[in-house]
């Protein structure tokens, strides 16, 4: 209704014609769930650097790797995360436990296995270990007249091989074991050394891991719990799970469940559809390994998912550590990654050909023609190279449609699709009419112009890069009658020029041909 003038003057009015301007959204933000000394249970809690974070949840601790998974992040380049602690891990300082470390049958004899007592007791414990050969051992676990034996122990984590960790931490109501990760080793090499081994008691610091169910790591939305918690932040991107794999390695979860907690990962991205889920492989594979893990055994297909190999070799600074180096997820360092490239570059660029700061070697060393075989199927390599560091050297997620191949190209789209919902929440009950249709338009064509002028989209002119369609074609009377306005936008994002190829012949040059 206009306004009433009744007397004489001069009236000024706000009238708003203009389009109103489509806000990027933030893109490297990440979502941790995992094992901590101590902080909120169950709760995401906003984290902004390294310090917060030990400050709020603990620094370092044996057989966790959250925290060395955020500190990878921040030392990559991440800016802000939140964190889910979950209530299985629990830190226990002060607890003299007995424990014994046992050597391994490489040179020097380091100390591959940490064996640690579950309950505290007046009776020692002790450890018989015999050859069984093929790079099997025979384990009997002792404590008064309560004897425990185990048969054709590997210290092998490909399927099919009965690993030491996962069957005796599974079974065993005497002790837990814990595989020390010493670099550099094969199979054979880690294999212990036939002996008797007294566990001592110990004032030391260690994470307990009790039977983990997926549901766990799934959560609840209602309680705000897990996965389920991760729902009602829209700032999120990513997310990862590193202490999936502590759990896995100390048998409190078993390869379906690392499955189905994956799977959990995939279905909570592909239903929030803003942010991706970075996936680590289990511990301890090979090439074939973790192709068989990832074609057969997981068999994952989703344009939200990515999945990283192999494992990272890190310093390791935790309290009492029996190394000063350990292997780790690579998650934790990829988030950061991808957080650095999207303030450096943009989120359309590729999160590869990047340094991975803090690594000081791989769990397996690639070849070029091993890749050849992981990266058709979407496992993105890790790689040393000589003279240029360890650095990414994928960037594939795990869909079988070509259109979503590219990791930058589903963030794109993430960013594109969450900043126009924001950045056009203004037109609900706006007046269906011409008027409205050439208003957001506008305000699209501006944002996309945007993003074309970053480098984010292929074409010479903006024409070429997107379209935006408002008209009474794709919005006609009974579609209006149902209250509902129609925009179809189209992008052409760009693609990394993942193969590099220079064609060269010889050229026989010579003079001029007169005419």
């Amino acid at each position: 209704m206009s306004p009433q003038y009744l007397s004489p003057g001069v009236y000024v009015e706000e009238v708003d014609r203009g389009s109103k301007p489509i806000e990027g959204v933030g893109t490297a933000v990440a979502g941790f769930i995992g094992f901590a000394a101590k902080g909120p249970l169950n709760k995401p809690t906003f984290v902004a650097n390294w310090t917060q974070f030990a400050n709020t949840f603990g620094g370092f601790m044996p057989g966790a790797y959250l925290a060395h998974a955020v500190f990878g992040y921040f030392n990559n380049g991440g800016g802000s995360c939140y964190v889910v602690r979950l209530p299985s891990g629990e830190a226990h300082e002060g607890i003299a436990k007995p424990m014994t470390a046992v050597p391994a049958k490489a040179a020097g004899a380091p100390a591959t296995l940490r064996a640690a007592a579950r309950e505290e007791g007046s009776e020692s414990i002790s450890l018989d270990v015999t050859d069984a050969g093929d790079d099997k051992f025979n384990l009997t676990v002792r404590r008064g007249a309560t004897e425990e034996k185990y048969e054709g122990l590997s210290m092998s984590g490909a399927k099919g091989a009965q690993n030491a960790v996962e069957t005796v931490n599974r079974q065993s109501k005497l002790v837990m074991l814990e595989d020390l990760k010493v670099a550099g080793l094969s199979v054979a090499d880690r294999t212990p050394v036939p002996g008797t081994y007294s566990l001592a008691a110990s004032e030391s610091k260690s994470l307990v891991v009790t039977q983990v169910a997926p549901d766990v790591y799934q959560g609840n939305v209602a309680n705000r719990s897990g996965l389920g918690g991760f729902e009602a932040i829209d700032d999120i991107t990513m997310i990862a799970a590193p202490d999936l794999m502590s759990a896995f390695q100390a048998g409190a979860i078993s390869r379906e469940g690392v499955k189905a907690v994956q799977l959990a990962m995939i279905a909570h991205c592909e239903n929030m559809k803003d942010r991706v889920a970075i996936l680590d492989p289990l511990p301890d594979l090979n090439v074939q390994d973790v192709k068989d893990w990832r074609m057969k055994e997981a068999g994952y297909d989703s344009k939200y998912a990515a999945l990283y190999y192999p494992w990272l070799q890190v310093a390791d600074p935790t309290p009492g550590a029996n190394s000063t180096t350990m292997y780790l997820p690579p998650s934790g360092h990829m988030a950061g990654i991808w957080a650095r490239s999207d303030t450096e570059r943009g989120v359309h660029k590729a999160p590869a050909n990047e340094v991975v700061r803090g690594a000081i070697g791989l769990g397996f060393d690639t070849t070029k023609s091993e890749q050849d075989s992981l990266n058709p199927v979407g496992v993105n390599c890790i790689r040393a190279f000589p003279g240029r560091g360890i650095r990414v050297w994928g960037a594939r997620t795990l869909s079988s449609d070509p259109s979503w191949r590219y990791i930058n190209v589903r963030r794109l789209f993430n960013f594109v699709e969450e900043s126009i919902q924001l950045g056009t929440q203004w037109v609900v009950f706006e007046p269906n009419d011409l008027d409205l249709w050439q208003r957001v338009k506008r305000t699209i064509n501006a944002f996309l112009t945007r993003v074309w002028r970053d480098g984010a989209l292929f074409g010479a002119t903006p024409e070429e890069a997107f379209f935006v369609k408002c008209d009474a074609e794709n919005n006609p009377p009974e579609t209006r009658d149902a209250g509902q306005l129609i925009v179809e936008i189209g992008i052409a994002p760009v693609k990394p020029a993942e193969f590099v190829i220079f064609r060269i012949s010889q050229y026989s040059g010579g003079g001029s041909v007169a005419e």
